[in-house]
This record gives C-alpha cells, sequence and structure tokens, in this order.
C-alpha cells in the first residue's frame, strides 16, 4: 500500500520533531540503562527502564496522533537524526552525565512541547494540545527528580 502525504502543517511538524526526539530518548535511555556503572547503579538501571518504558509509550501516542491527523511521522533512524533535537548518546557517559543529560533533554523537550501545544490551541486542536501537556507534565516531573538526584 502507498503512503498518501498529507501536506504538513506547524502542529504536525513539531509532533513529527517530536516522534523523532522521542525515538532518540528511547535509544539513548536504553544505552543509559545497559551502560550505567558506579555506587548508583542499581537505582539508575530500574529509574532506565522506567524511563525509556515510559518515552517509548509517549511516542506510540504522538505517532498515532499524527496519523488520526492524516499525517506521516518520520519512521527510520536516519529521519530521526536529521529531525531530532535531541542528540543521542556519545557512549562514554558518567552516572552523573547521563542524568544530567536527561534533565537536560526533557527541559528541551518540554519547552518544544509548550510550542507545539500553543500551536494546537491556536489552531483549535484541543485533543493534540492536551496529548502534548499531559506528556509535558510528565516529563516536568521527571526532570525535577533527576535534578534532585543530582542535588540541585
Amino acid at each position: 500500500m502507498a503512503k498518501v502525504a498529507i501536506k504538513a502543517n506547524p502542529v504536525t511538524d513539531i509532533l513529527d520533531k517530536q516522534v523523532a526526539n522521542f525515538s532518540i530518548l528511547y535509544m539513548k535511555i536504553h544505552n543509559y540503562h545497559w551502560y550505567v556503572k558506579g555506587e548508583n547503579f542499581f537505582t539508575l538501571h530500574i529509574k532506565f527502564e522506567e524511563l525509556y518504558n515510559e518515552v517509548g509509550l509517549h511516542l506510540d501516542v504522538i505517532a498515532e496522533r499524527m496519523l488520526a491527523l492524516r499525517a506521516i511521522p518520520t519512521a527510520t533512524l536516519k529521519q530521526h537524526l536529521d529531525t531530532a533535537s535531541v542528540k543521542e548518546a556519545k557512549n562514554d557517559e558518567t552516572a552523573e552525565q547521563m542524568v544530567k543529560q536527561l534533565a537536560s533533554d526533557f527541559s528541551l523537550v518540554c519547552s518544544e512541547l509548550t510550542e507545539g501545544i500553543e500551536l494546537a490551541e491556536e489552531s483549535k486542536d484541543q485533543p493534540t494540545a492536551d496529548l502534548l501537556i499531559g506528556i509535558r507534565s510528565s516529563l516536568e516531573k521527571h526532570s525535577w527528580m533527576l535534578e534532585a538526584f543530582l542535588g540541585k
């Protein structure tokens, strides 16, 4: 079956960027889960698993929202890397650097979600605004917890 592309709009553009961001986050947090070391291994190993599971759920819901809006989400690793504002893991981070990076990534995504919420509200797209508000709320909580873990 051939894909029929629908003309993009600012809301679906923001959603697609988040598909890319959450795809990168999913792999990045998996990387951290697998390679975290040190005295906080047990705590962070479990937390990272919780986070990548949640990120995977957000990814699926955002992509499905795009499909419901008749837009086509990016779906290859190359597209995700080219589209995302979140950068992939370097694969040499310490446990503390991993936590700092995730807190920073979540803050970045939250600011982009805020832009998406505003665009969705301007477009009278309440379901998308509601979806993004819920995701932003969750990421804000995780960001706060990660910063608290670092003693900030």
